[in-house]
């Protein structure tokens, strides 16, 4: 494997088209030619981060789409920056070549299965060999390419962790054989089914699919059908793609409003314990640590007062301490928890390290030096 990578970095020929996105023709041995190529490396990649790939189908048709939804909820969203690579498809009608299947049988050509393997054996290796990439991988296809990212589902662990499936043009069995497969598959799995309103010849099987998905109970797998009554077979994945990008990263997002009253005040446990949940739902899915946000910490804080769950606040307080640690956040919440439990003399010496520290958001000095104040007050020291 390390030498056929290594080879294969030497065939590539690099066309530059911007500082961002890069156009490679890459030699492909599976499928015995060159094939066009379009990657968008994150602005400010730094290999000390892991970023999720994607793997776009059609990319004449959806590549820009996808970067820009990318760049956009990156930016504005709090969703993690992925490297996405697109697949040219169009010339020479190589998309119905790439992924056809069999009438019969539902399965890829003999074409098809050396398309699967050029994905899964060539572009993606060289992926990880050339960037940090995190484990959680998503597929993007339209028509027949969103029928053919269907065939990475039916090994025992999918090579994708999430799909957006665009007006599929289903192959033979397949409104069957994907629930059955999503059903067995020991593996969390976003799908998501996005058609047009004014669609053409697939609808009752589509229709079919999605009922028997809607009926799948299992915790593995989130699914979503969306459907655009005013969309076309042009626009459709205009409408589709920003929503399921949403939903597949919606756990990255920052706690919102909403997720605050309906979610963080009506959880059983500890407060505590829903934010630390949150970051290792993010860490298992995507396969790497992100930096708790300061949005989420007040949060807590907040759901905390509001639910006087002064036990929380401990484990908020070392949490703080170890993510922001030359501010005042850790040890003026662990004043705090001293000040509820009754241990005066711990709160009043913890208040005079958070006054000798950074302020950070809502927290400022007076306001460790009015619970010292306090303290001395109340008890004399």
């Amino acid at each position: 494997m390390n030498r056929f990578l290594a080879t294969a970095l030497l065939l590539f020929v690099l066309v530059p088209v911007s500082a961002q996105v890069k156009r490679e023709i890459f030699e492909s041995f599976k499928l015995q030619e060159r094939r066009d190529v379009s990657y968008y490396i994150p602005e400010d990649y730094t290999p000390e981060k892991a970023y999720p790939l994607v793997i776009v189908l059609d990319a004449e048709r959806l590549f820009d789409q996808v970067v820009a939804t990318s760049r956009y909820y990156s930016e504005f969203q709090g969703m993690p920056e992925t490297i996405i690579v697109g697949i040219d498809q169009n010339e020479a009608d190589l998309r119905w070549l790439d992924c056809g299947f069999d009438e019969v049988s539902g399965l890829p050509t003999d074409r098809g299965k050396n398309f699967y393997e050029f994905l899964g054996m060539e572009i993606l290796p060289y992926l990880h060999s050339a960037y940090n990439a995190a484990p959680f991988k998503m597929i993007v296809g339209y028509d027949i390419t969103a029928n053919f990212g269907n065939f990475y589902l039916f090994k025992d662990k999918s090579l994708f962790d999430a799909f957006i499936s665009i007006s599929p043009l289903l192959a033979p069995e397949m409104e069957s054989r994907i629930p059955n497969r999503l059903s067995d598959l020991n593996q969390k799995i976003f799908y998501h089914l996005i058609v047009e309103g004014q669609s053409s010849g697939d609808n009752a099987r589509i229709a079919e699919l999605n009922k028997r998905l809607q009926q799948l109970d299992k915790e593995s797998l989130t699914y979503y059908y969306d459907k655009y009554e005013e969309a076309d077979e042009v626009s459709v994945a205009t409408f589709g793609i920003g929503k399921a990008w949403g939903r597949t990263f919606e756990v990255f997002k920052p706690i919102s409003p909403k997720e605050y009253r309906e979610e963080l005040l009506t959880t059983e446990g500890p407060v505590y314990d829903y934010l630390e949940n949150k970051y290792t739902t993010i860490r298992e899915l995507f396969g790497f640590e992100k930096e708790v946000a300061l949005n989420d910490i007040v949060a807590t804080y907040a759901a905390i007062r509001k639910k006087e769950d002064w036990e929380s606040l401990k484990p908020l307080s070392d949490l703080c301490k170890a993510s922001y640690p030359d501010t005042m956040l850790g040890f003026y919440f662990e004043g705090e928890y001293y000040e509820i439990i009754g241990e005066p003399k711990k709160a009043l010496k913890t208040f005079e390290k958070a006054f000798g520290m950074d302020e950070i958001d809502f927290l400022t000095k007076e306001m460790a030096l009015d619970k010292m104040d306090a303290l001395k007050a109340d008890f004399g020291f």
